[in-house]
């Protein structure tokens, strides 16, 4: 399996959130304590969206581990981005290659997975003829959660985030049973348009990978009021993340099993999430 992280808030160089804590994205990449597999090696990712421009997200990716990347240690240093995402993956059984490597892109939206479509290559011809014909040649790799994307593209992303990956877990359930598999899907997601980041946590078994969310910032800053970095970002500021990235008491939270949450400038949202029939 993999391990992600999604920021968004203060405008930050990507170093603070990537390196300097306890238990960063990249230590996990080593060292993960709640993953399936302890080492993350097979690839990385970074997508952000510039402060001047959401419209277009840039993305570097790598086939290389995450822990010794020179590229990404230099871009760390002088990228600054009020939203980014970044994943460490470790393969399900497709190929070590850049176009697998995730976040992917499509437009002004990023997707990153952690989890698997479980029988994927009997559904991967049913599925792959279900994403709009229009979107198909977009579609770069071979894994299963730039499938898994794509279909949510073509079930409404632009107008219904929500909806749309309820309707694709739906189809993916569907197709799974259909070829004899009890448990087709293993997710956690996160999906942003570079204004609202949208984070899913569900399998079809009840049993999902770890997923956690930050606490408001203005509660944490009573927690812990001599600690500077929650003096120097907004009470918007968010991380979403596969496992916490230190110890700090009350900073993390889990997210519910078969839930949702939305993360945008006002309120955030945690709801039920329910797959819709294919």
């Amino acid at each position: 399996m993999c391990r992600w992280l999604a920021y968004s808030g203060t405008p930050l160089l990507l170093d603070t959130i990537l390196y300097k804590p306890a238990h960063s994205l990249i230590d996990q990449s080593l060292h993960s304590r709640l993953g399936v597999e302890t080492t993350n090696g097979d690839g990385f990712g970074v997508g952000w969206y510039p402060q001047e421009n959401i419209d277009t997200p840039a993305l570097l990716k790598d086939i290389g581990p995450a822990w010794n990347n020179r590229n990404l240690r230099e871009i760390a240093d002088h990228v600054r981005s009020p939203l980014f995402f970044a994943h460490i993956r470790a393969s399900t059984g497709t190929a070590v290659q850049q176009t697998n490597c995730h976040p992917f892109r499509h437009g002004r939206w990023m997707w990153m997975h952690n989890g698997a479509i479980t029988g994927f290559h009997l559904m991967r011809r049913e599925l792959s003829l279900l994403v709009d014909p229009e979107l198909y040649s977009d579609i770069e790799g071979t894994t299963d959660s730039e499938m898994m994307f794509y279909l949510a593209v073509t079930f409404g992303l632009d107008e219904d985030p929500p909806g749309a990956v309820a309707r694709m877990v739906g189809v993916v359930e569907r197709s799974g049973r259909d070829h004899g598999v009890e448990f087709p899907l293993q997710m956690t997601i996160a999906v942003t348009d570079g204004a609202g980041v949208w984070a899913f946590r569900y399998s079809s078994q009840g049993a999902s990978r770890s997923l956690f969310y930050s606490t408001r910032v203005d509660a944490l800053r009573k927690l812990h009021p001599d600690m500077a970095f929650l003096r120097e970002v907004s009470d918007e500021t968010r991380l979403i993340v596969s496992e916490p990235l230190g110890d700090l008491p009350g900073a993390w939270n889990e997210v519910p099993e078969s839930s949702y949450g939305v993360v945008h400038a006002g309120a955030d949202e945690l709801r039920p999430f329910v797959p819709e029939p294919a």
